[in-house]
């Protein structure tokens, strides 16, 4: 497996090795303790969750606010979504700052995302199935979330606004500022 950084620190993508031939492929996606090796920093998962989509379907910005909050471990089983996560870690150096990472059935890659990240995906294709593992339990009372659209995060979703498909929660969620305003 290949831990890739990126612009954030703490936010990384897996890019595991794939056996394939004739029959089709096979791959380790989850080695406790490969990645206990390779990225310490990855805590241990106690909860996985699936969902299934269809193109448009944006989910997000969702978070658990401390002392709830939980790292994600993120994948794609089939279809493609563009995943995001935002830092709204105060004090951080990249505050506000995004990294977005194109998932797929077909690249098998994995996105990393420490707790104190606002996270999301869309879905760019006819469907998705999409898998997480996350580091504490879901708890409702602490559920946050961040408008999707927020002008000054300005996150291209990959998908023309008319096409969008959001539940009614995440229409009312407050933007980045109003966020910043509770911390």
């Amino acid at each position: 497996m290949e831990i890739i950084k990126t612009d954030i620190e703490g936010v990384l993508i897996l890019k595991p090795r794939i056996f394939g031939d004739d029959r089709g492929y096979f791959f380790e996606s989850y080695n406790k303790k490969l990645l206990s090796e390779l990225a310490p920093e990855i805590p241990e998962f106690v909860q996985d969750n699936q969902s299934f989509s269809t193109y448009g379907v944006v989910r997000g910005l969702h978070f658990q606010k401390a002392p709830y909050s939980q790292a994600k471990l993120v994948r794609v089983v089939s279809g493609k979504v563009l995943d995001v996560a935002v830092d709204i870690r105060k004090g951080s150096k990249t505050f506000g700052k995004s990294v977005c990472v194109e998932l797929s059935g077909e690249n098998q890659l994995q996105f990393f995302i420490p707790e104190g990240f606002a996270h999301g995906f869309s879905v760019l294709s006819h469907e998705v199935v999409f898998q997480y593992k996350c580091s504490r339990f879901y708890n409702k009372e602490s559920e946050g979330g961040i408008i999707y659209n927020d002008k000054t995060l300005g996150i291209d979703w990959g998908i023309p606004e008319k096409d969008m498909i959001l539940s009614p929660k995440d229409l009312i969620h407050p933007t980045f500022a109003q966020y910043t305003k509770t911390l």
